[in-house]
């Protein structure tokens, strides 16, 4: 029984090293993506991931004049998990997690007015990003965002 309860310990050990070692980061995330059109730009700059986070910066300028900012911090684990965004530097809103893998990852929160849904997918030098939940008509409303890597 001794010998069974130790082999399964170790079994134990090393899934949980495995999964660890196997688990995606978020540092596709990394450094200045830049998008918009017809008079609108919008600029996204995130850091590596270090500690667990990762901290992002969104401005969108219409014809040049500030539209819109917004403070986002990702984090990966514990209670704190999920993606924080302050729009225009109101209090911060919470989505979960929901899914990721290897270059993506969606986070959700049915409380939230809209969006319920914010995805972002690496392909390449692009970073596309989506919004989505309810529309003024009850419809699904799904806006996309398409970014290029910009800057330094």
């Amino acid at each position: 029984m001794r010998y069974a309860m130790t082999t399964l310990a170790a079994g134990f050990t090393l899934f949980a090293a495995q999964a660890a070692a196997t688990e995606t980061t978020m540092d596709w995330f990394a450094g200045q993506w830049c998008g918009g059109g017809e008079g609108r730009s919008i600029e996204e700059v995130w850091l590596p991931e270090a500690g667990g986070s990762l901290f992002g910066l969104s401005r969108t300028l219409r014809n040049g004049k500030l539209e819109s900012f917004e403070y986002m911090h990702i984090v990966r684990n514990g209670d704190k998990r999920g993606l924080h965004v302050q729009p225009n530097g109101a209090p911060p809103t919470t989505f979960a997690i929901a899914e990721q893998g290897e270059g993506w990852v969606r986070f959700e929160n049915p409380e939230n007015d809209f969006p319920h849904v914010i995805e972002y997918r690496r392909e390449g030098d692009q970073l596309r990003a989506f919004i989505a939940g309810p529309g003024q008509d009850g419809k699904e409303l799904k806006i996309p965002f398409d970014y290029r890597r910009c800057g330094g």
